[in-house]
């Protein structure tokens, strides 16, 4: 039996991305809660998620989070200290994408829930989320992890 040539798999063109982002939290009510994000993924299905988006100009990692967070969820922060970050990988409209997200622990300093600031409207709601309910509501694995990192640190925002 003769089996037909494969055709070479064609390379994907590899693109690097970086994003910043984090937890913005509350702790006013007595209960730590972070404010995060619903968007529709490129599957078009909805999905919790932290506020995060790429530095401009010649924005810092730490600038970069603190304005996304606060287009995204309308909640103005200042940074306590780092995460960490994810890296990973994915393909969408014909590239090889490698992106690290750099994660912050933000402290709510001011402004109010909304997704009418948001320039990209990537987010279609934004909730207050009590830190006990994090990991049933992120949709991703890798930020619930940066959400335990963070439950450690949460007495440094009082």
């Amino acid at each position: 039996m003769v089996r037909p040539a494969r055709e070479p798999r064609r390379r994907l063109p590899t693109v690097q991305e970086t994003s910043s982002g984090g937890l913005v939290v509350d702790v006013s009510t007595g209960e730590p809660r972070a404010a995060v994000i619903c968007r529709l993924n490129r599957a078009g299905r909805l999905e919790w998620c932290l506020p995060k988006g790429h530095p401009e100009g010649t924005e810092t990692l730490e600038q970069a989070a603190v304005r996304e967070i606060e287009e995204e969820t309308g909640i103005r922060g200042v940074v306590v200290e780092g995460l960490g970050s994810i890296d990973y990988w994915f393909s969408a409209d014909g590239r090889r994408i490698h992106k690290v997200v750099h994660l912050f622990l933000l402290k709510a300093v001011g402004g109010h829930l909304t997704v009418e600031n948001d320039p990209d409207a990537e987010a279609v709601d934004v909730a207050w989320v009590p830190f006990r309910e994090l990991d049933e509501r992120l949709a991703f694995p890798n930020e619930r992890r940066a959400v335990e990192a963070a439950v450690l640190r949460l007495g440094e925002l009082a």
